[in-house]
């Protein structure tokens, strides 16, 4: 692995009303700056399906970022009203990416809707709407902007992130969707005052439902996210010892 491994970030395909119709695809400049921070190189990957597979290949690992709701479809449930906007050609080009990404034994990280749709795409299920569900009484959705922080999470033993960040973090909340059911794949990594899993972990995976990006510069000990994040990286390509012929 290069000593500034490359990672690709998901990018969102925001409306332009200009009415001139061009189309535009970008995200956060946080997220390189976090990444950049801990030694990664981050690029960004425009949302083109029929690319997915050469960009999975190009990349040492893929962050999927923060955006607009997941579509319930992709989890076999009906629209709910308060569900936000949608965006199908990039659920389209995330689909591919974490497929392929996957299946090159690439690691793959999540940010907010990262970690929605990793749930979504290991075979589980979200909460389209939490307000509508009394026993979520945390602030999810806060109006304080960055970088304020918000709730507290508990991170679980064992998981990457515990290693990271201790036995409890305060973080930021910028979501109304959450996860229900947890892919059987994945692992709960932590979880909000209200019990609402808060971030996972798995083979090659870590994601969380804050954002660091928004948080690192002025409170350093939300960049632990990242670091949890590489530290799964580099043991994934860690050189294995050569075994000795005496």
């Amino acid at each position: 692995m290069p000593a500034r491994p490359l990672i690709g970030l998901s990018t969102s395909q925001p409306t332009e009303t200009s009415g001139l119709g061009r189309r535009f695809s970008g995200t956060s400049q946080n997220y390189a700056e976090g990444l950049a921070v801990v030694g990664a190189l981050p690029i960004q990957l425009p949302p083109l399906p029929e690319l997915a597979g050469e960009h999975a290949r190009i990349v040492d690992a893929v962050l999927l970022t923060g955006g607009v709701d997941v579509h319930p479809r992709h989890f076999g449930a009906h629209p709910v009203r308060g569900l936000g906007e949608v965006d199908e050609g990039r659920d389209r080009y995330e689909t591919e990416l974490y497929r392929a990404a996957r299946t090159l034994g690439k690691p793959v990280f999540g940010i907010c809707r990262g970690v929605q749709m990793i749930n979504v795409l290991e075979g589980g299920t979200l909460w389209q709407h939490l307000p509508d569900h009394a026993r979520f009484w945390v602030d999810h959705a806060q109006v304080a902007r960055p970088p304020t922080l918000g709730h507290e999470v508990t991170l679980v033993p064992g998981s990457a992130l515990h290693a990271a960040h201790g036995e409890r973090a305060l973080v930021n909340s910028y979501h109304h969707q959450g996860i229900d059911v947890l892919a059987p794949t994945l692992r709960a990594a932590a979880h909000a005052p209200d019990g609402l899993v808060e971030a996972v972990e798995g083979d090659g995976l870590v994601a969380v439902q804050w954002h660091p990006e928004l948080l690192f510069a002025a409170h350093p000990h939300t960049l632990s996210t990242f670091h949890a994040f590489m530290a799964v990286l580099h043991d994934r390509h860690a050189v294995r010892p050569t075994p000795s012929h005496g």
